[in-house]
């Protein structure tokens, strides 16, 4: 399965399994856009992102641990 840009639960959920002691909240764009890119599975353009995906993904992540 390739994960994209848009697909960000299943990004948030992958996060929280691999950064467990990472607080979302306090996450650079700069850290997260690296560690998206580095998932498993991950296979979009790195160029396709933006603050607003970024953010989606942030809050998607904050949810999930919460």
């Amino acid at each position: 399965m390739s994960i994209k840009w848009t697909d960000t639960l299943e990004i948030a959920i992958a996060l929280s399994e691999r950064h467990p002691d990472v607080d979302p909240k306090a996450i650079r764009f700069t850290d997260l856009h690296r560690w998206v890119r580095e998932l498993p599975g991950f296979s979009d353009d790195p160029n396709r992102s933006n603050e607003k995906i970024l953010e989606a993904i942030q809050m998607a992540w904050i949810d999930e641990v919460a």
